[in-house]
């Protein structure tokens, strides 16, 4: 329960700035998928501290989070680039909306990953506390 109220606080905060970040990006003529590709990096980088140290308490190998965290957030990047070619380009859909939708369609995905899988407890550091 703790984990998931901060892990909103630190994706509400971070979503909020880089949403804000993409509409400015997209009214000066920047295009939507750049323009989500460049606040997927921003934010990934940005998250990762906040929610290896605060959110999950994490005190495991940075290094090896990391990669982890990049190989959910790539998931996650794709299924956004995904989204926007199909609900935007093909479909028509509002580039604005289909974005904040999908802000929030991912975060779950990306609580449950970082949770069990980037952060979570390995096998072998279970098995020792036993």
């Amino acid at each position: 329960m703790v984990q998931g109220f901060r892990f909103g606080v630190v994706g509400l905060a971070s979503n909020a700035v880089l949403f804000v970040f993409y509409l400015i990006l997209t009214s000066i003529g920047i295009g939507p998928k750049i323009a989500m590709s460049c606040m997927f990096l921003v934010g990934t980088l940005q998250t990762f501290l906040f929610n290896k140290r605060w959110t999950f308490g994490h005190n495991g190998a940075s290094k090896r989070a990391l990669v982890k965290y990049f190989v959910v957030y790539s998931g996650a990047y794709a299924v956004n680039l995904l989204a926007l070619l199909v609900l935007v380009d093909q479909l028509g859909y509002a580039h604005q909306v289909v974005q904040g939708l999908m802000i929030l369609f991912l975060a779950v995905f990306i609580f449950l990953l970082q949770k069990f899988w980037v952060f979570g407890v390995s096998p072998s550091s279970r098995s020792m506390r036993l």
